[in-house]
């Protein structure tokens, strides 16, 4: 049971080093190859952040969890919003000015309906997760048309991000791969403690999928958003996380899926999906405004508050139920 609890202190510690690492190599090594960076903001670093979920419910999936792998999905999207966006927006307004953003809040809100339909029967058939895959593959496709839409305050953000972590091509590709290395490496470590403390404390994989791993696998987003917001770069912290949440519905719960086709219990339907469901619906409440609008979007500090509040209810509902 120690050894058990080190891993997933120790897993989740090299998980968020390592997804750092990859994720700056990743966005400085597309930068080099002359990739836009309103692309690089919304497919490398979107990619990256969820990287750490991907990785973790591939394991999981492929090691007969499949509970951990949906809670690791669903808890991550829920988390981005609840504790991600919620504490960013108490320690300063987010304000949404990106164009491009407003246009991809409607698409998760659609994905997430999409995402509805499919758990609605209780299982992912391989052909469930094969839609989601196709509609990832339809969602990147789009991705890379907006990166040619003209210039936005998404894409010089990120290009101020990067210029931040300048580093010759070398040094960026060695953090790429090395990155990726460990991601791996470290996700198994994770998903071995968190199986064996789930088994050892008598509860589902699924919780620990919704509390321990998604809490864990969304500090790198948290981490990103907290940085953005200091350089007073609000898109991009918004950007991470709708990214994020696009990648992990279709993306991780995809892979998921193909890789080892899974039922689940109830709860996943009435309790989780419902309140992933719902904080995006907020997201889109709080942060769009008309296009016509001179009024740029906002996340105030009230309702990064009530974000925290009812994540830290849910969370208590789920260790509850356990």
């Amino acid at each position: 049971m120690l050894l058990a609890f080190i891993a997933i202190v120790f897993g989740l510690a090299l998980l968020i080093w390592s997804a750092d690492r990859f994720v700056e190599g990743a966005a400085v090594s597309a930068r080099h190859f002359g990739m836009s960076p309103l692309l690089i903001g919304m497919l490398v670093i979107g990619f990256g952040t969820s990287a750490p979920e991907m990785v973790v419910s591939a394991f999981a999936a492929a090691q007969g969890n499949p509970g951990l792998a949906l809670g690791n999905a669903f808890g991550s999207n829920t988390a981005n919003i609840g504790l991600v966006l919620g504490l960013t927006a108490v320690l300063a307004p987010i304000t949404v000015r990106s164009n491009v953003l407003r246009r991809e809040m409607p698409v998760l809100i659609g994905v997430t309906a999409l995402a509805g339909l499919i758990v609605w029967n209780l299982n992912i058939t391989r052909l469930d997760a094969i839609v989601l895959l196709l509609v990832f593959v339809a969602v990147m496709l789009w991705t890379v048309k907006q990166s040619f839409s003209g210039d936005d305050n998404l894409g010089a953000e990120t290009l101020t991000d990067i210029d931040s972590h300048a580093m010759p091509i070398q040094r960026a590709m060695m953090w790429l791969f090395v990155g990726l290395f460990l991601l791996i490496a470290s996700s198994r470590v994770l998903v071995w403690g968190a199986v064996s403390v789930a088994e050892a404390m008598g509860v589902s994989d699924l919780v620990i999928g919704l509390t321990i791993v998604a809490i864990g696998t969304s500090l790198p987003e948290l981490a990103s958003a907290i940085a953005a917001i200091r350089k007073n770069e609000h898109d991009l912290a918004l950007g991470n996380v709708l990214g994020s949440n696009l990648f992990n519905t279709l993306a991780v719960v995809g892979i998921a899926g193909v890789i080892h086709p899974f039922s689940f219990e109830a709860a996943v339907l009435t309790r989780d999906y419902v309140v992933m469901a719902l904080f995006t619906l907020a997201v889109l409440v709080f942060a769009f405004r008309l296009p016509r609008s001179k009024r740029p979007g906002r996340i105030n500090r009230v309702e990064g508050g009530l974000f925290l509040l009812v994540y830290i209810g849910y969370l208590a509902w789920v260790a509850l139920a356990r």
